[in-house]
């Protein structure tokens, strides 16, 4: 019998090595707007939305100013922080080009609408909006049709025009 991971199984955080706490702390604090809810001495803090124990660690375990790795080995690609709605979407991505803060991409997956940016140490972060599931691109299979498309940042902006 084939083993199954939960259906209702969620990952709950990401703990990343940062060459410089106090950058790290500018980027998932002042510009994502994360909460500290922790310090673990003077080389890691946790943060989180909503008062939940940590979303994000970040330590410099490694050393302060600890390279990056380089490009073309494997490693993590990129983690994803899912906003409940497609408006808080539109609420963070107001705030990046306020704060003039470099866009890597958005995409349009059918399932979702992304945003991809970077950290100070260049990991990947997709910030995204789940579509109702209901709503969700089905083939003629019955298989989830996931896709990269064009997204329309104007229209996800236009979610706060109630806001202004």
């Amino acid at each position: 019998m084939e083993f199954k991971t939960h259906p209702k199984t969620k990952i709950g955080h990401i703990h990343l090595t940062v060459s410089d706490l106090e950058q790290s702390l500018k980027f998932y604090r002042d510009l994502l707007g994360f909460e500290i809810t922790s310090f673990y001495g003077e080389q890691a803090v946790f943060l989180s939305a909503g008062g939940y124990h940590h979303h994000i660690g970040l330590n410099t375990w490694a050393g302060e100013g600890a390279p990056a790795p380089p490009s073309g080995y494997t490693g993590l690609y990129h983690f994803a922080i899912l906003y409940p709605s497609r408006k808080e979407l539109a609420r963070v991505v107001r705030r990046l080009y306020e704060m003039n803060f470099k866009i890597d991409g958005a995409s349009d997956h059918g399932v979702s609408e992304s945003i991809y940016i970077s950290d100070p140490d260049g990991n990947g972060i997709e910030l995204y909006a789940d579509r109702r599931e209901e709503n969700w691109p089905i083939d003629s299979n019955g298989r989830l049709e996931m896709t990269t498309k064009h997204l329309d940042v104007l229209a996800l902006l236009s979610e706060l025009d109630e806001d202004s």
